[in-house]
């Protein structure tokens, strides 16, 4: 069966309500900080690249969590949007997104869950309000 590992979706639809960048962190590979190494980052496995961990806002009501990362591999650490004029968010769209299923067995019960990665971000246009104004 040739199912990806790495399955493509579609923005719209992981983020129906849009999504908020919170920061951005250097993605750290477990076993590089168990064993003290030096440059203890991440590389994605594909491309050899740096994998950054980017925070995300999830304002959609029905959202399982709130807050979550995405993955993002490039050489440098991405740059951020820049926030919404009056207000720290910054709207944010995910280029090239894949989501892939995991499941964690070490427990008292199994879970599944989801790890969401991009190619790149970039910033989302002039975002319109809804609603009359009093």
């Amino acid at each position: 069966m040739a199912i990806p590992r790495r399955i493509p979706v579609r923005f719209e639809d992981v983020f129906p309500a849009g999504a908020f960048v919170l920061g951005v962190e250097a993605a750290n590979d477990y076993d590089k900080v168990k064993a003290n190494a030096p440059d203890p980052q991440e590389r994605d496995p594909n491309t050899g690249e740096r994998v950054w961990a980017v925070r995300v806002l999830d304002p959609d009501p029905a959202a399982r969590q709130a807050e979550l990362k995405v993955k993002v591999a490039a050489a440098v650490q991405p740059v951020l949007p820049e926030a919404m004029p009056g207000t720290p968010f910054r709207p944010v769209q995910f280029e090239g997104l894949t989501i892939t299923p995991w499941v964690d067995i070490n427990g008292k019960f199994p879970k599944q869950g989801y790890a969401l990665r991009a190619v790149g971000l970039r910033q989302v246009g002039p975002l319109r309000r809804t609603g009359a104004a009093a």
